[in-house]
């Protein structure tokens, strides 16, 4: 594990998935990201075109300014999350992070496992129009509000196998959650990384997105949070899956189907 916030920046990430492909003995992929790894996948378009033949993302658009809490801002549905009362809006865990970084650790590791099982929730219709539990991180005094950790939720079975819970829970209880949560303290980092993007951060690569309908945190279904996506990319197509968050895990025939659809269209001498 690195010591330093600084050392999982997104330069370094993307700086190891390049290595990663050069060990594998290619010079270009298509890359599919998910969450962080969203952030990633748009960078290697940006910084390393010449690496890519396309790139594809799951829940989280395109920032050409770089994920950060001053970009989703403006972008914050203000009829749902009024800026008297959620002024972060759904990104509030972000400065609960930068504001309480060892509370926030400390409760995740507190009982890993039941940290991995309270994350991987599947989304439902039922929380549209509700502001969600995001917003009110700070408020509550943590993720978990007045628990030290997390409790103890029966596995949601829809999402999360027992093979992966056992490998997601070895893995952090191996290596804590100081790197995961590294993640919120490089906003200003991966804001000037992004500064230094080719084209000025316009993708002219082929570019899948997959809408998640149940996703509320990356609430990208009638909000103008990917507005700045549509602007910045040449050839862009777009998807919707009804899932929540965990898209691939929820959904995987129908997130497998659009990327396979997407590949074959745009790649077909790629495509075996």
């Amino acid at each position: 594990m690195y010591p330093r916030h600084e050392d999982y920046a997104l330069s370094h990430i993307v700086a190891d998935m390049i290595e990663l492909l050069d060990s594998l003995g290619h010079e270009k992929a298509i890359w599919v990201g998910h969450d962080w790894g969203s952030p990633v996948v748009w960078s290697l378009a940006t910084h390393h075109p010449e690496r890519c033949h396309g790139v594809a993302n799951l829940c989280v658009p395109y920032l050409p300014g770089g994920f950060a809490l001053k970009n989703l801002l403006p972008l914050v549905n203000r009829d749902l999350y009024p800026e008297a009362e959620f002024p972060a809006g759904q990104w509030d865990y972000h400065l609960y992070y930068e504001e309480n970084f060892e509370r926030a650790r400390t409760a995740f590791e507190g009982d890993v496992k039941a940290t991995v099982k309270a994350l991987f929730r599947a989304g439902s219709a039922e929380g549209r129009g509700e502001p969600f539990l995001t917003a009110q991180v700070r408020r509550n005094q943590g993720w978990f509000g007045p628990l030290p950790q997390a409790p103890d939720l029966p596995r949601d079975a829809s999402v999360l196998g027992e093979e992966d819970l056992h490998r997601y829970a070895s893995a952090l209880e191996r290596n804590g959650f100081f790197g995961p949560d590294s993640w919120y303290m490089n906003a200003a980092r991966n804001e000037a990384y992004s500064h230094a993007a080719k084209n000025a951060g316009r993708i002219a690569l082929p570019v899948l997105f997959l809408h998640a309908a149940y996703d509320y945190v990356c609430a990208t279904t009638g909000t103008r949070l990917a507005d700045p996506m549509r602007a910045h990319c040449a050839d862009l197509t777009e998807g919707t899956v009804l899932s929540g968050h965990w898209m691939a895990q929820e959904k995987p025939v129908a997130v497998n189907a659009a990327l396979t659809k997407w590949m074959a269209a745009k790649f077909p001498d790629l495509w075996r």
